[in-house]
């Protein structure tokens, strides 16, 4: 990865987190130094110009050991934070339901645990008070103890959220509602083409994380086609594994979807670093082999001639804009085509006394076009245009319904 590049994503999350960044260093050496990362003569040398900068501040855009942490503290004389723990950090202020900061504590918890040692921690917010603490416990046992009691506590409340999901998705599968998930690397513009899919107003923002905790909506086609849309927690090139174990519960959405849509950032300059870091995510949730689709985004920002090398490069993908509109409609016939949307006529026998065939008519009228419907004798004959995904579940023989014609 080039430096540069990281060290600009870096200074992105220190703004996301409310930090003003004034200095920026880059250091080249062959392996990290076992003891301060950086080596003593240039943690003396940074502790200098920290001095000079005014900054009180130092984050590192690696992820460092306790004895690390505990060394560049004590040598710079400042606050350090690595990599991990900003984005924590960022995900602790974007977090707004009571699932989303659950999610959030249990991923500090887990990288708090094994860096315990001579930190000096203040755990008085996870409990306290008499009976906390065992006989002859050191304060470092004890706060180990209660962590990981805070940890069991938080991963049943997480395991209960991951299954009232599963039932909302066995729920949506038995009434045959396709979704489709959202995905891309943060800021790629997730949240604004959900909103232009939904005609909702989700907080949509140019700045990172702001999309925390999933949204689903319904979006209903102009020919009465129905589909859900799901919107995800961004993505970033090297996601702490804390917070992708903290958050599978959430990601379990991805996975469990019908289609991915994998929105990329068309003007970004990194954008294949982008698209590898995602993928890479996708894999570690279990959603590698989901049915997907690249949307190149924000293309309102790019030339005529990098467009057409996209679409040369990438001949499947959806080229739209989220902000202005441009490539919308194109985009949702294409959802339209992967779910097998598109429609066939048929024409199909009920019979209206049968409960289960009255629960297929209404099911028919939710999910496509009635053309005729014409009672007669206790016999309903229903003539639709049904999306080729429904057809087979309403024209197999262990269905009640019968006489079903396809043309």
């Amino acid at each position: 990865m080039d430096s540069d590049r990281s060290l600009a994503e870096l200074a992105g999350l220190a703004e996301a987190a409310g930090a003003a960044v004034v200095l920026q260093v880059i250091q080249e050496r062959p392996k990290p130094d076992p003891a301060t990362f950086i080596g003593g003569g240039k943690a003396a040398a940074l502790a200098t110009a920290c001095a000079e900068a005014g900054v009180d501040l130092v984050i590192f855009d690696n992820e460092l050991t306790p004895a690390q942490l505990r060394q560049l503290e004590e040598k710079l004389d400042r606050k350090v934070l690595d990599r991990t723990q900003l984005i924590l950090d960022i995900f602790a202020r974007r977090a707004r339901t009571r699932e989303g900061k659950w999610q959030v504590e249990l991923a500090q918890l887990r990288y708090l645990l094994p860096r315990l040692v001579g930190a000096g921690t203040a755990l008085s917010r996870l409990g306290g008070g008499i009976g906390t603490r065992g006989p002859g416990e050191t304060k470092l046992e004890s706060d180990r103890r209660r962590i990981r009691t805070r940890i069991r506590s938080i991963q049943q409340e997480i395991d209960h959220v991951r299954q009232r999901r599963a039932q909302l998705r066995e729920r949506r599968q038995k009434q045959s509602v396709p979704t489709v998930a959202l995905v891309g690397y943060t800021n790629a513009g997730k949240t604004t083409l959900f909103n232009r899919m939904t005609n909702e107003r989700a907080v949509a923002s140019d700045a990172l994380f702001v999309t925390l905790d999933p949204l689903v909506r319904q979006v209903r086609l102009p020919d009465r086609r129905e589909l859900l849309v799901s919107d995800t927690v961004g993505f970033i090139d090297r996601l702490p594994h804390t917070l992708i174990a903290a958050f599978r519960a959430t990601l379990e959405e991805v996975a469990e979807a019908d289609l991915v849509l994998h929105v990329i950032d068309a003007g970004s300059s990194d954008r294949d670093r982008h698209v590898t870091a995602v993928r890479r995510v996708l894999e570690e949730v279990g959603a590698a082999d989901v049915p997907g689709l690249d949307v190149y985004n924000k293309v309102d920002t790019i030339t005529a001639d990098e467009r057409r090398r996209i679409a040369e490069r990438d001949p499947g993908a959806a080229l739209i804009s989220a902000h202005t509109g441009e490539g919308i409609d194109d985009l949702v016939q294409m959802i339209a085509s992967r779910l097998a949307l598109d429609t066939r006529r048929i024409t199909i026998t009920f019979d209206g006394a049968n409960p289960f065939d009255r629960e297929q008519i209404a099911r028919l009228y939710r999910v496509a076009r009635v053309v005729s419907h014409v009672a007669t004798d206790g016999r309903v004959v229903i003539e639709a245009d049904v999306p080729r995904r429904y057809v087979a579940r309403l024209t197999t023989p262990e269905t009640p319904g019968e006489n079903a014609n396809a043309s």
